[in-house]
């Protein structure tokens, strides 16, 4: 959807602000007219240590943004430590300082290069002069002693939604805003880290609920909330009051800053719900910084994704690390170039203008420089084909905020994220371009591009979202659903039927079967011709192939093939007894129809989240086979060849661009790529109508390729792609 669509002009009274933006899409010509939230293409970060006043080299850094075509900047202020001379009382000075201003020689260097430039906060930690002077301010714990850093023991942790933030940061904000005039404060860990049971926490609550604070159940030092159980009504209204709190905290700090500056933001890094970031946000930071554990590369695309379904195409940057981002937190070391550089083409390739960070101003290693060199100067190249107007896909996967806040108590709905990582993963495969749509945003406006929406176990759904699917089916849109899928309302509340039965053409059977053990699906040709059902493509040698894990019992209310039916669970041990005790039923596995101009396709098993943990080929077969038959229409771009390929699809203002990621890699979903492995492929791209092809280019390899235009298909080969490729058609 275009920015205009997404960025109105709106005043909000009484201790929130006045929202701006842009009426139209930034190109490269106007950029002097420009925000310059909307102007900055490529970003830096130098988060500085204590100790680098006087033993770094700010010109080095200077010199090394200008060779990047850095065009913005973000670098550290203060709050645990201040980087500049500050007068505010209790707010600590580097030790290393002297009489030195090392923020402002960077900010004065930055500005000469007209580059945007936004100064970073840390209020997550004090020091002892602090706890001294207002132990009322440090988070407390349930048994009421005080909370010291779980990393540094001469620290302690500052409470977030009390007179820390509401006070003493509003007035490092101010003085920072007033001496250096940046374009905007990023505060880091400003959102507090789990449930403090601190004086003012304790009124504050009491006054909105009428509760006392709920107990935590355990603490994770490092993250920012304590959990707490779901299901519990006041742990639910926390969640709510912390919420709406840190708005309260959001607004306060940006007004005291646009007072100094109007043109200026306070930028959180991160807040509790997307949809209110999307709604408040002119521009926003990504930070997820690199890859830890399992985390799959396609994560910073999703993200993205994810973000973007509430923000439109307002700016969003992703930073990202040359560091190590595991557990035991080596920030002084640096990841493998092509590590790297994967990273950030999955970034760039879902919309994200990369920020590289980089922790203290002197460098141990050097290894990185050169990578990032290479990425943001071709960016700088290619500039016009990254200012992209609207994503192209026509697949949404669905996400919602409020299953994953009110779902998951019980046995069989546990680890709710691997739903929306099987289909997420499966698209990957099949290599269809496709977005993530908020469930609170479904109304026909903002559901308008798309053919096929996707529902991993969107479990939660009020009436009014189920009656906007049935509006989106009846304007000739497709669904494809599964599990538990509206069998809950927007609380949680379990219905006695889903809310979208009508839809599904099913009834719920009242119980879910599993786990089941050595449990299969039947694949069936059509008994009447003989024929498979386009779902199972491919396999059509295969009888029978393992089923999920668990399953909804459901009972159709209509007539339904059926190509996929349950084999149940028999006995694995032992081995003279695995054999079928019911070789087949006539349970079906996969409920299809037609409805109007649409199609609706519901899987009552866990199918995704089965896929997702065990990654069977067949699964992923059945789940693309699925899709693209309720699709039901030629996808914009066929991406053939071997390997695994992120594609996305973009359109700017004279051309349309289709980004090519290369995931193909032994370390794709467990630990960091140590090299990057190219394949060959064919690509066809479909024209849209009434639009002449004037020229096609390989953006990041800088060929000029042979391509043939066959009745609005254009045809061209990608040899040797290794990570990220960009195909740019021109328009006449």
């Amino acid at each position: 959807m275009q920015r205009r669509d997404f960025i109105k002009s709106t005043a909000v009274v009484g201790g929130a602000f006045a929202l701006t933006g842009t009426s139209t899409l930034v190109q490269a010509s106007n950029l002097a007219d420009t925000p310059w939230f909307d102007r900055s293409m490529r970003w830096a970060q130098l988060a500085f240590v204590e100790s680098d006043p006087g033993n770094y080299d700010p010109d080095f850094w200077l010199d090394y943004f200008k060779s990047l075509h850095a065009d913005g900047v973000l670098l550290s202020a203060g709050g645990i430590v201040a980087f500049y001379p500050t007068k505010v009382p209790l707010h600590y000075r580097s030790a290393w300082l002297k009489d030195q201003d090392v923020l402002g020689y960077l900010v004065n260097g930055c500005r000469k290069m007209n580059m945007s430039i936004i100064l970073r906060t840390d209020p997550h930690a004090a020091r002892q002069n602090v706890y001294e002077a207002h132990p009322d301010w440090i988070h407390t714990l349930a048994d009421g002693s005080k909370r010291k850093h779980w990393a540094n023991p001469e620290l302690w942790v500052t409470c977030a939604l009390g007179p820390y933030n509401f006070e003493f940061m509003r007035q490092v904000n101010q003085e920072i805003t007033q001496r250096y005039k940046p374009d905007a404060i990023f505060s880091n860990r400003w959102s507090g880290h789990g449930i403090c049971y601190c004086e003012h926490c304790k009124k504050n609550f009491k006054a909105y609920s009428g509760f006392e604070l709920p107990l935590s159940t355990s603490v994770n030092n490092s993250t920012a909330m304590a959990s707490g159980d779901k299901n519990d009504l006041v742990y639910r209204k926390y969640i709510t009051w912390r919420t709406d709190r840190l708005k309260e905290l959001w607004f306060l700090w940006d007004k005291e800053i646009r007072k100094q500056k109007s043109t200026a933001r306070f930028i959180p890094n991160g807040f509790p719900d997307k949809l209110l970031t999307g709604k408040h946000s002119d521009f926003f930071f990504a930070d997820q910084q690199a890859r830890s554990g399992v985390i799959p590369p396609w994560s910073n695309g999703k993200h993205a994704k994810e973000l973007r379904a509430t923000m439109g195409m307002k700016p969003q940057v992703g930073i990202f690390s040359v560091g190590i981002e595991e557990q035991y937190r080596w920030k002084d070391s640096v990841q493998d170039n092509s590590e790297i550089r994967i990273w950030v083409a999955e970034g760039t390739a879902n919309g994200l203008l990369p920020c590289f960070v980089k922790f203290g101003g002197q460098i141990y290693d050097k290894r990185w420089m050169a990578t990032v060199e290479n990425l943001y100067q071709n960016y700088y190249k290619n500039e016009k084909y990254l200012r992209n107007t609207a994503p192209l896909a026509r697949v949404g996967i669905v996400y919602s905020e409020q299953t994953d806040k009110n779902y998951g108590g019980k046995a069989w709905q546990k680890n709710y994220h691997d739903h929306a990582n099987g289909v997420y993963h499966a698209l990957i495969e099949d290599r269809l371009p496709f977005e993530m749509v908020n469930d609170r945003l479904m109304d026909t406006e903002h559901l308008k591009p798309y053919k096929l929406l996707i529902l991993p176990n969107i479990a939660a759904l009020s009436e009014g979202q189920c009656e906007q699917l049935r509006q989106f089916v009846q304007n000739g849109g497709s669904l494809v659903a599964t599990y538990e899928t509206s069998l809950y309302d927007e609380e949680g509340k379990q219905r006695i039927n889903f809310g979208l039965a009508d839809l599904l053409g099913v009834t719920y059977a009242q119980g879910v079967e599993g786990p089941m053990q050595n449990s299969y699906l039947n694949l069936k040709a059509d008994p009447a011709t003989k024929q498979y059902h386009p779902v199972l493509k491919g396999l059509e040698e295969a009888n029978r192939i393992i089923n999920a894990t668990h399953r909804v019992k459901v009972k159709a209310n209509t007539n339904f093939p059926s190509p996929v039916t349950l084999v149940p669970t028999y006995p694995d041990l032992p081995m003279e007894d695995v054999f079928p005790r019911q070789g087949d039923t006539d349970i079906r596995e996969l409920y299809l129809r037609e409805v109007g101009q649409g199609r609706v396709a519901y899987i009552p098993s866990d199918l995704d989240r089965t896929f997702w943990q065990i990654m069977s080929t067949d699964h992923s077969k059945l789940l693309r086979n699925t899709i693209r038959w309720a699709l039901n229409e030629e996808p914009m771009v066929e991406v053939k060849g071997p390997g695994v390929i992120d594609v996305t699809t973009w359109q700017q203002k004279n051309s349309l661009t289709v980004h090519l990621v290369n995931l193909t890699n032994p370390m794709m979903l467990k630990g960091p790529f140590r090299e990057l492995i190219p394949v060959d492929t064919q690509v066809s791209i479909r024209v849209p109508q009434n639009k002449k092809v004037t020229a096609v280019h390989l953006l990041l390899s800088g060929q000029k390729p042979a391509f043939e235009n066959t009745r609005g298909l254009i045809h061209l080969k990608v040899n040797q792609l290794t990570d990220h490729e960009i195909i740019a058609l021109d328009f006449a």
